[in-house]
């Protein structure tokens, strides 16, 4: 009877031992196969053209690379940002991408505690002074969006001019921008650059609002512009107020950070937008393949981050799209640059030299001379924008932002 007890344990616990060897292994299994995880913290929601921008990307190539998306919205530019972050990390997300300039002193705190983790930023200033290795920075050069998007704008108002609806001394674009940033400065300036390489009597008005999103107040900006006689109006801000104001109104509207014509299929002609999946992309294969990512990336139209919605024929010139294609294969080739000196002035004069602020300290000091070959160098010492130049032809109704 002893004998016949422990053949029977001795089957139960080879049985257990195959089974608990087993579960071991599936254990691995699972572990190895677990899917990586990237974290995003958005400054608004969908409801934000700018977030929603962000978001779309990051479903994307969330989805093409086989990784999960951990998305936290309507983060603000304060303590509650440093907490979202520290929260991804703590949930194992690898990298952790935060969207708005206001998010980045966070950001910087979370990297410097959670080391094995990376942390990555749109339009920040500081990854190439900070010295921290797990912290970098991202943009585009949407400057040259603007400026493509300027041109489908500028074909508008000639087509405007030629069909005697306004005179060329009467040809004023309306700008509805969010702060008097260097990155606002760029966009609403290559935006009328692009402009007026089509009509070269273009003037411009520019309303801040002091927000990023404020239905109300963008509304209210554009409004005030069409009041002002402005005939065609564009924006630096995320809500629907402005190209609402452009539909309810009948004026020609050119949006940011993606299509606006279900909702205004009589005024919308095109926007321009930074595709941040390319971007995406590129740093969860670092990660998976243990690779450094740039410190400051700047995205351009040849990566594919710089990127043009449909035109609305409905709204836009003849032939906006050919055009836009032949002034797009010539940035790329280097034939044009957005700001060449010789199309612009500053009180008057040409300018020859200019130092910008590119590396960030308390005192926003110029240090980096970024005029060269005739051209402004926009994004090239540091992927964020730092064109904070007020070049002639541009009139700002208010500066207190």
């Amino acid at each position: 009877m002893k004998k016949i007890l422990a053949l029977v344990l001795a089957v139960v616990m080879a049985t257990f031992c195959l089974a608990s060897c087993g579960d071991n292994k599936d254990s691995k299994k699972d572990s190895s196969d677990k899917k990586m995880k990237v974290g995003f913290i958005c400054l608004h929601d969908e409801n934000s053209t700018y977030d929603k921008n962000f978001i779309t990307a990051a479903n994307e190539a969330c989805k093409e690379l086989g990784v999960e998306a951990v998305i936290k919205t309507n983060i603000p530019e304060s303590n509650e940002c440093y907490d979202a972050a520290a929260d991804l990390a703590d949930s194992g997300c690898s990298i952790v991408f935060a969207d708005s300039f206001g998010h980045e002193d966070f950001i910087i705190k979370a990297a410097k505690e959670y080391k094995n983790v990376q942390f990555c930023h749109a339009t920040g200033t500081k990854a190439h002074t900070e010295g921290v290795a797990n912290y970098h920075n991202a943009f585009a050069s949407i400057y040259e969006g603007r400026y493509l998007a300027g041109v489908a704008a500028g074909l508008k108002i000639q087509e405007m001019i030629d069909a005697g609806k306004i005179t060329k001394d009467a040809a004023k674009i309306g700008y509805v921008g969010a702060f008097t940033y260097a990155e606002v400065i760029s966009g609403y300036t290559s935006f009328y650059l692009g402009a007026k390489s089509i009509v070269d009597t273009a003037t411009m008005e520019v309303q801040f609002t002091g927000s990023w999103y404020d239905e109300a107040k963008e509304k209210e900006a554009a409004q005030k512009l069409i009041n002002d006689k402005c005939v065609l109006i564009s924006q630096h801000a995320d809500s629907m107020g402005a190209p609402t104001a452009c539909e309810n109104a009948g004026v020609p509207d050119v949006s940011y950070n993606g299509s606006t014509v279900d909702a205004c299929p009589n005024t919308f002609i095109v926007s321009s937008r930074i595709d941040w999946a390319p971007y995406y992309k590129y740093i969860i294969n670092c990660v998976k393949d243990d690779k450094d990512i740039d410190t400051d990336w700047t995205g351009t139209i040849a990566t594919g981050s710089v990127v043009l919605t449909d035109v609305n024929e409905k709204a836009a010139a003849k032939d906006t799209q050919a055009k836009i294609d032949e002034v797009k294969a010539d940035l790329e080739a280097g034939k044009i640059h957005v700001f060449d000196t010789a199309n612009f002035t500053v009180d008057g004069k040409k300018l020859e030299s200019y130092k910008a602020d590119v590396d960030t300290d308390a005192k926003y000091e110029k240090d980096t001379e970024v005029i060269k070959d005739g051209y402004f160098h926009e994004s090239e010492y540091r992927s964020a924008p730092y064109f904070d130049l007020r070049i002639d032809g541009i009139k700002l109704l208010n500066e207190k932002f």
